[in-house]
Protein backbone atom coordinates (compact mmCIF):
# COMPACT_ATOMS: atom_id res chain seq x y z
CA UNK A 1 0.00 0.00 0.00
CA UNK A 2 1.27 3.55 -0.28
CA UNK A 3 3.23 5.22 2.27
CA UNK A 4 1.60 7.57 4.78
CA UNK A 5 3.70 10.08 5.64
CA UNK A 6 1.65 10.91 8.61
CA UNK A 7 1.86 7.32 9.83
CA UNK A 8 6.01 7.65 9.92
CA UNK A 9 6.12 11.82 11.15
CA UNK A 10 4.19 10.14 13.94
CA UNK A 11 6.47 7.50 14.46
CA UNK A 12 9.52 9.21 14.58
CA UNK A 13 7.48 12.20 17.05
CA UNK A 14 7.01 8.72 18.90
CA UNK A 15 10.47 7.01 18.81
CA UNK A 16 13.31 9.88 18.44
CA UNK A 17 13.84 10.35 22.42
CA UNK A 18 14.58 6.93 22.50
CA UNK A 19 18.08 7.89 20.49
CA UNK A 20 18.25 11.09 22.57
CA UNK A 21 18.12 8.89 25.50
CA UNK A 22 20.26 6.43 24.76
CA UNK A 23 23.12 9.62 23.65
CA UNK A 24 23.00 10.93 27.37
CA UNK A 25 22.92 7.40 28.93
CA UNK A 26 26.30 7.45 26.71
CA UNK A 27 27.92 9.78 27.81
CA UNK A 28 26.62 9.33 31.65
CA UNK A 29 28.57 5.62 30.98
CA UNK A 30 31.58 7.36 29.85
CA UNK A 31 34.72 6.97 31.58
CA UNK A 32 37.93 9.24 31.73
CA UNK A 33 40.71 6.50 31.49
CA UNK A 34 39.00 3.89 29.38
CA UNK A 35 38.88 7.02 26.73
CA UNK A 36 42.04 8.25 27.50
CA UNK A 37 43.43 4.31 26.51
CA UNK A 38 41.59 4.82 23.27
CA UNK A 39 43.40 7.96 22.14
CA UNK A 40 46.70 8.55 20.85
CA UNK A 41 48.59 10.49 23.11
CA UNK A 42 51.06 11.43 21.03
CA UNK A 43 49.18 13.33 18.66
CA UNK A 44 48.11 15.70 21.49
CA UNK A 45 51.87 16.55 22.34
CA UNK A 46 52.34 17.25 18.47
CA UNK A 47 49.65 20.07 17.97
CA UNK A 48 50.88 21.72 21.35
CA UNK A 49 47.89 21.06 23.21
CA UNK A 50 48.98 22.43 26.59
CA UNK A 51 45.51 23.28 28.35
CA UNK A 52 44.03 19.91 30.05
CA UNK A 53 40.30 20.88 29.43
CA UNK A 54 41.43 20.59 24.93
CA UNK A 55 42.73 17.08 25.54
CA UNK A 56 39.52 16.23 27.35
CA UNK A 57 37.08 17.82 25.09
CA UNK A 58 38.93 16.74 22.47
CA UNK A 59 39.48 12.98 23.01
CA UNK A 60 35.74 12.99 24.59
CA UNK A 61 33.60 14.47 21.22
CA UNK A 62 35.78 11.90 19.16
CA UNK A 63 34.44 9.35 21.39
CA UNK A 64 30.84 10.81 21.42
CA UNK A 65 30.95 11.04 17.36
CA UNK A 66 31.82 7.05 17.32
CA UNK A 67 28.89 6.50 19.67
CA UNK A 68 26.32 8.55 18.46
CA UNK A 69 27.38 7.40 15.35
CA UNK A 70 26.21 3.80 16.22
CA UNK A 71 23.38 5.06 18.16
CA UNK A 72 21.58 6.78 15.72
CA UNK A 73 22.44 3.86 13.03
CA UNK A 74 20.55 1.66 15.00
CA UNK A 75 17.88 3.59 15.69
CA UNK A 76 17.09 4.18 11.54
CA UNK A 77 17.12 0.57 10.84
CA UNK A 78 14.43 0.42 13.26
CA UNK A 79 12.44 3.02 11.17
CA UNK A 80 13.43 1.74 7.76
CA UNK A 81 11.60 -1.72 9.26
CA UNK A 82 8.43 0.24 10.46
CA UNK A 83 8.44 2.04 6.82
CA UNK A 84 8.98 -1.02 4.93
CA UNK A 85 6.02 -2.99 6.70
CA UNK A 86 3.92 -0.58 6.05
CA UNK A 87 4.40 -0.96 2.79
CA UNK A 88 5.13 -4.06 2.28
CA UNK A 89 4.38 -5.78 5.28
CA UNK A 90 8.29 -6.55 5.64
CA UNK A 91 9.50 -7.93 8.87
CA UNK A 92 12.72 -8.49 11.05
CA UNK A 93 14.93 -10.88 9.55
CA UNK A 94 15.47 -14.32 11.65
CA UNK A 95 18.64 -15.21 9.26
CA UNK A 96 21.66 -14.41 10.89
CA UNK A 97 23.46 -11.26 9.28
CA UNK A 98 20.13 -10.09 7.26
CA UNK A 99 18.01 -7.43 8.90
CA UNK A 100 14.96 -7.16 6.85
CA UNK A 101 13.15 -9.59 4.69
CA UNK A 102 10.48 -8.66 2.50
CA UNK A 103 8.45 -9.47 -0.97
CA UNK A 104 8.60 -6.95 -3.64
CA UNK A 105 8.71 -7.47 -7.85
CA UNK A 106 8.32 -11.07 -7.57
CA UNK A 107 11.67 -11.24 -5.49
CA UNK A 108 12.36 -11.77 -1.81
CA UNK A 109 14.48 -9.42 -0.77
CA UNK A 110 16.80 -9.99 1.83
CA UNK A 111 18.82 -6.27 2.96
CA UNK A 112 21.39 -6.06 5.49
CA UNK A 113 20.90 -2.01 6.47
CA UNK A 114 24.67 0.29 7.36
CA UNK A 115 24.33 3.38 8.31
CA UNK A 116 26.79 5.20 5.51
CA UNK A 117 27.81 3.43 2.24
CA UNK A 118 32.04 3.32 3.72
CA UNK A 119 31.09 1.02 6.20
CA UNK A 120 33.51 -2.40 6.07
CA UNK A 121 36.65 -3.06 4.77
CA UNK A 122 37.18 -6.07 2.61
CA UNK A 123 36.75 -8.89 5.51
CA UNK A 124 33.79 -7.51 6.53
CA UNK A 125 32.17 -7.28 3.02
CA UNK A 126 33.21 -10.60 2.15
CA UNK A 127 30.80 -11.76 5.01
CA UNK A 128 28.07 -9.84 3.98
CA UNK A 129 28.03 -11.66 0.88
CA UNK A 130 28.68 -14.60 2.94
CA UNK A 131 25.72 -13.71 5.02
CA UNK A 132 23.61 -13.17 1.54
CA UNK A 133 24.65 -16.88 0.13
CA UNK A 134 23.91 -18.44 3.73
CA UNK A 135 20.42 -16.67 3.61
CA UNK A 136 19.40 -17.62 0.56
CA UNK A 137 20.52 -21.27 0.86
CA UNK A 138 18.46 -21.06 3.73
CA UNK A 139 15.13 -19.42 2.23
CA UNK A 140 15.53 -22.03 -1.10
CA UNK A 141 15.30 -24.93 1.38
CA UNK A 142 12.17 -24.45 1.88
CA UNK A 143 10.94 -22.89 -1.56
CA UNK A 144 13.25 -24.35 -4.36
CA UNK A 145 11.69 -21.52 -6.93
CA UNK A 146 11.88 -18.72 -4.52
CA UNK A 147 13.81 -15.60 -6.62
CA UNK A 148 16.10 -14.12 -3.85
CA UNK A 149 17.40 -10.81 -3.95
CA UNK A 150 20.58 -9.39 -1.93
CA UNK A 151 20.40 -5.66 -0.85
CA UNK A 152 23.30 -3.85 1.28
CA UNK A 153 21.06 -0.63 2.34
CA UNK A 154 22.78 2.41 3.52
CA UNK A 155 20.72 5.29 5.18
CA UNK A 156 22.92 7.83 3.52
CA UNK A 157 25.13 8.46 1.01
CA UNK A 158 25.38 7.56 -2.19
CA UNK A 159 27.02 4.99 -4.71
CA UNK A 160 26.14 5.11 -8.55
CA UNK A 161 27.13 1.81 -8.92
CA UNK A 162 24.46 -0.03 -7.25
CA UNK A 163 24.49 -3.64 -9.23
CA UNK A 164 27.72 -5.30 -7.61
CA UNK A 165 26.95 -8.67 -9.01
CA UNK A 166 26.53 -10.85 -6.09
CA UNK A 167 24.00 -8.42 -4.47
CA UNK A 168 22.87 -4.68 -4.87
CA UNK A 169 24.15 -1.79 -2.73
CA UNK A 170 21.25 1.09 -2.28
CA UNK A 171 22.75 4.37 -0.75
CA UNK A 172 20.55 7.37 0.42
CA UNK A 173 17.72 8.12 -1.82
CA UNK A 174 17.84 4.57 -3.78
CA UNK A 175 17.61 2.60 -0.76
CA UNK A 176 14.64 4.69 1.49
CA UNK A 177 12.71 4.70 -2.34
CA UNK A 178 13.56 0.40 -2.52
CA UNK A 179 11.93 -0.14 0.77
CA UNK A 180 9.22 2.62 0.85
CA UNK A 181 8.06 3.03 -3.17
CA UNK A 182 8.54 6.93 -2.36
CA UNK A 183 11.16 9.05 -4.62
CA UNK A 184 11.39 11.86 -2.15
CA UNK A 185 10.79 9.67 1.25
CA UNK A 186 14.69 10.57 1.67
CA UNK A 187 14.30 14.54 2.12
CA UNK A 188 10.38 14.08 3.92
CA UNK A 189 11.96 12.35 7.18
CA UNK A 190 14.30 15.45 7.43
CA UNK A 191 11.65 17.83 9.24
CA UNK A 192 10.07 15.16 11.78
CA UNK A 193 13.82 13.91 12.61
CA UNK A 194 13.79 17.83 14.49
CA UNK A 195 10.78 16.94 16.57
CA UNK A 196 11.86 18.67 19.92
CA UNK A 197 15.68 18.41 18.92
CA UNK A 198 16.06 22.20 20.22
CA UNK A 199 14.95 20.80 24.36
CA UNK A 200 16.85 17.21 23.40
CA UNK A 201 19.84 19.21 23.02
CA UNK A 202 19.60 21.60 26.12
CA UNK A 203 19.46 18.22 27.66
CA UNK A 204 22.57 16.81 26.32
CA UNK A 205 24.50 19.46 26.70
CA UNK A 206 23.44 20.04 30.39
CA UNK A 207 25.28 16.56 30.75
CA UNK A 208 27.93 16.63 28.40
CA UNK A 209 29.23 20.55 30.33
CA UNK A 210 29.25 18.09 33.17
CA UNK A 211 31.21 15.72 32.47
CA UNK A 212 34.31 18.00 30.48
CA UNK A 213 34.34 19.69 33.93
CA UNK A 214 34.82 16.38 35.79
CA UNK A 215 37.01 14.72 33.11
CA UNK A 216 38.75 18.15 33.35
CA UNK A 217 38.96 18.18 37.03
CA UNK A 218 39.86 13.98 36.96
CA UNK A 219 42.82 14.59 34.16
CA UNK A 220 44.30 17.71 36.33
CA UNK A 221 44.60 15.89 39.35
CA UNK A 222 45.67 12.27 37.52
CA UNK A 223 48.10 13.65 34.52
CA UNK A 224 49.41 17.21 35.80
CA UNK A 225 52.30 18.03 37.15
CA UNK A 226 51.97 19.95 40.58
CA UNK A 227 52.96 23.24 38.79
CA UNK A 228 50.22 22.44 36.38
CA UNK A 229 51.95 21.50 33.57
CA UNK A 230 51.02 17.97 31.43
CA UNK A 231 52.70 15.14 32.84
CA UNK A 232 53.14 13.88 29.47
CA UNK A 233 54.81 10.83 30.40
CA UNK A 234 52.46 9.73 33.00
CA UNK A 235 49.99 10.42 30.27
CA UNK A 236 51.79 7.74 27.64
CA UNK A 237 52.15 5.25 29.97
CA UNK A 238 48.41 5.12 31.14
CA UNK A 239 47.63 4.59 27.41
CA UNK A 240 51.10 2.33 25.94
CA UNK A 241 52.78 1.00 28.74
CA UNK A 242 53.03 -2.69 29.46
CA UNK A 243 51.52 -2.75 32.88
CA UNK A 244 48.52 0.17 31.84
CA UNK A 245 45.01 -0.57 32.37
CA UNK A 246 43.31 -3.18 29.82
CA UNK A 247 41.32 -1.40 27.12
CA UNK A 248 39.21 -3.10 24.81
CA UNK A 249 39.40 -2.79 21.03
CA UNK A 250 38.06 -0.01 19.23
CA UNK A 251 34.79 -1.18 17.60
CA UNK A 252 34.83 -2.34 14.41
CA UNK A 253 33.94 -0.18 11.42
CA UNK A 254 30.34 -1.10 10.53
CA UNK A 255 29.21 -0.48 14.74
CA UNK A 256 30.83 2.73 14.83
CA UNK A 257 29.79 3.81 11.75
CA UNK A 258 31.79 7.00 12.29
CA UNK A 259 32.57 3.81 11.96
CA UNK A 260 32.99 4.58 8.68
Amino acid sequence: MPLDLNAVTSYVEQNIGDFHQRRIAGLNGLQLRKVLGKKNPYLYKAKYMLFSQDIVRSITDAYISSQEETIFGNWLEGLALFINHEVYGGWKSGITGIDLEFDSDGYRNIVTIKSGPNWGNASQIMKMKSSFITAARTLRTSNARVNVRAVNGCCYGRDNNPDKGDYFKYCGQRFWEFISGEQELYTNLVEPLGHQARERNDDFMAAYAQVINQFTQQFTADFCNANGTINWARLVQHNSGIHGPATEPDPEPDEAEAAE
